[in-house]
């Protein structure tokens, strides 16, 4: 795979980051956004644990990580490098493990909403990464 192709795939998951994060960059966004999952959970009936009520504890601790990940992806849009694409794919490992544990231990199937495309992204760059690095070393 060439490197224009892959910084493509790096960009692309960073935009998929942007839009699907920003509502959880603030706590007001947050507990907008939080809301809105416990009402999925609710009218489509998808078992486990329903999302509990946030309080303003949670509502900073998650947009702590909402912030982040905003940033994260503004940088990817701004210079999606090929370290970056690694970085963010290793990420996304860490990411669906940390939602696996969570289904594991009985939390919303809406969680499944979120690791598919984590699981996607994460392939789609390892791969993408491992085979533009082969492409540069030839």
């Amino acid at each position: 795979m060439n490197l224009p192709t892959y910084r493509r795939i790096v960009w692309s998951s960073a935009l998929y980051d942007l839009l699907v994060t920003l509502p959880f960059a603030t706590p007001w966004t947050a507990a907008l956004a939080t809301g809105q999952l416990a009402g999925l959970h609710r009218a489509f009936g998808l078992g486990g644990a329903a999302p509990p009520e946030f309080g303003p504890l949670h509502l900073v601790f998650v947009s702590f990580f909402g912030t982040i990940v905003v940033l994260w992806s503004v940088l990817r849009l701004r210079d999606p490098q090929r370290l970056y694409g690694l970085a963010d794919a290793l990420g996304r490992v860490a990411f669906s493990s940390w939602m696996v544990f969570g289904l594991v231990h009985g939390e919303t199937r809406l969680v499944f909403v979120f690791l598919v495309p984590e699981i996607a992204w994460g392939l789609v760059q390892l791969v993408g990464w491992r085979a533009s690095w082969r492409d540069a070393h030839r």
